[in-house]
């Protein structure tokens, strides 16, 4: 697992240099594409926002509870670590991994899912379509366009970070016709740099929840220790628990929980590009299955944390009384601002000729903060 110091991007990444925009721009020496893209999102107001949104507790629970924010954050220095190793594009991975939640509603996947609810015979809510409406047409930053005008390899991987796409029948009905046609292949595999913020994605939320879990008292150590190879870890970590304190241990937990997931991406992809003859980008793009995965053992590793965090932590009542409550904020929401459109949103900011969906990107892009102070005021 010794990485070789090499200059070049490996032949497997997506290049430095970008097959362009919707809207051509001027280059700056200061930056590559991929750069000025990852710059735009943390710019982004729908950045800004993810601070104060759920990531399992609502966010005014408690001030070292992860948020939107402090996920994105992590997974992308997960990311940044396995591009690098794999001599990858990794600005691309990084914005990839910076973006990938921007669409996500306040009161996190309860949200999303009373959303889609009240949009169900509009066309639906799906976070990972509402990021790619913010990033072509909601965010308002330049004159020259709407959106960020990413380039087409950030929106390929935003696109397909979980895989091909089948059907892109949902994809037309909220974003608008065809509107990547020609642009972008739905039916090609994604880039490396895609499949790494994806993964890195599960391995963010899977470690981070279980310490949250952990220091919220959901659960205690011991009722981890049913999962096999967080057994051994933990059993590690518990023969110095009279000389640390539990905080401490949980945290070395957690790291080594980390280590062990990202050591077994590297070797697993490892044997995929070797096994399965990967010698070219076009050689990713048209793979037929994921390169960067899990082995066996720690995919059944990875199905037992969420398992384990469904039961013990979404399914909580404790979390349960705050993932009701924001369904019910979300719908009473919608349903009062479908009334009088023009009471709370500015119309003309959004799309006129789609009231309703105007309606949703203004509630998904709401705080959580703000989505309970105004639920107050129209109670």
């Amino acid at each position: 697992m010794q990485k070789k110091s090499i200059k070049s991007l490996s032949n497997l990444a997506v290049p430095l240099k970008s097959k362009g925009r919707f809207y051509k721009e001027n280059k700056t020496l200061l930056r590559t594409d991929f750069q000025r893209d990852r710059d735009r999102i943390i710019h982004s107001t729908a950045f800004r926002r993810l601070k104060h949104k759920t990531q399992v507790f609502v966010n005014t629970s408690g001030d070292h509870f992860r948020t939107r924010i402090t996920h994105s954050l992590e997974v992308a220095q997960i990311a940044r670590t396995l591009s690098k190793f794999f001599n990858l594009n990794e600005d691309l991975c990084e914005t990839l991994s910076l973006a990938h939640d921007l669409g996500h509603t306040p009161f996190g996947h309860a949200g999303e899912e009373a959303l889609n609810n009240c949009m169900k015979k509009f066309g639906g809510f799906d976070h990972n379509i509402q990021t790619l409406r913010i990033i072509l047409f909601l965010e308002n930053r330049y004159y020259e366009f709407k959106g960020l005008n990413l380039t087409f390899e950030t929106l390929d991987g935003l696109l397909k970070h979980n895989g091909p796409i089948k059907n892109n029948k949902k994809y037309n009905k909220i974003l608008g016709k065809n509107y990547f046609k020609n642009k972008i292949n739905f039916s090609l595999s994604p880039s490396l740099e895609a499949q790494i913020a994806s993964i890195s994605d599960d391995i963010a939320y899977n470690s981070h929840d279980l310490e949250d879990g952990l220091k919220s008292n959901l659960f205690k150590l011991k009722d981890l220790e049913s999962i096999p190879i967080l057994k051994t870890i933990i059993l590690k970590h518990k023969k110095k628990i009279k000389n640390y304190s539990i905080d401490l241990i949980i945290r070395q937990i957690i790291r080594d929980i980390i280590n062990e997931m990202v050591r077994d991406i590297i070797l697993t992809t490892q044997k995929n590009i070797k096994n399965k003859k990967i010698k070219t980008l076009s050689d990713v793009y048209n793979s037929k299955y994921p390169i960067v995965c899990f082995s066996k053992n720690m995919k059944l590793f990875d199905k037992g944390i969420k398992s384990f965090l469904r039961k013990k932590m979404y399914y909580h009542k404790n979390v349960k009384i705050n993932t009701n409550q924001g369904k019910k904020i979300i719908s009473k929401l919608f349903r009062s601002i479908k009334e009088n459109p023009k009471r709370y949103i500015n119309v003309s900011k959004y799309d006129n000729s789609n009231i309703l969906r105007s309606i949703c990107d203004f509630i998904a892009g709401m705080t959580d903060r703000y989505a309970i102070n105004l639920y107050k005021k129209i109670k």
